[in-house]
């Protein structure tokens, strides 16, 4: 609230916002950890991995390979020059160390 008792609705919706996204955060690694420890992970690396990667949704049909695209898979390919034609040249002799 400010000084003269109103309520800042827009800053309000902001950390509204803020703790659901932390809510679903929280819902989700805790699901991840829980399958991890149902799967009986081998190492604590592995276990880390799943809950790092609880953010990441698979793949759908239209995703994967042999599909039509639409937008080109290197978007710096620009009517067939290549990102290597356009970018300037670095020579070793300018790695000079200081």
């Amino acid at each position: 609230m400010e000084r003269n008792d109103t309520i800042d609705f827009k800053a309000l919706e902001k950390e509204l916002q803020a703790a659901l996204t932390a809510d679903e955060k929280y819902k989700r690694e805790n699901a991840a950890k829980l399958r991890a420890v149902e799967q009986r992970v081998a190492s604590y690396e592995e276990f880390r991995g799943i809950v790092l990667a609880s953010h990441l949704k698979p793949l759908e049909q239209k995703d994967k390979m042999g599909g039509k695209r639409t937008v080109p898979w290197n978007c710096h390919t620009i009517q067939g020059r290549t990102f290597q034609d356009v970018a300037t040249e670095i020579s070793p002799s300018s790695w000079k160390s200081s």
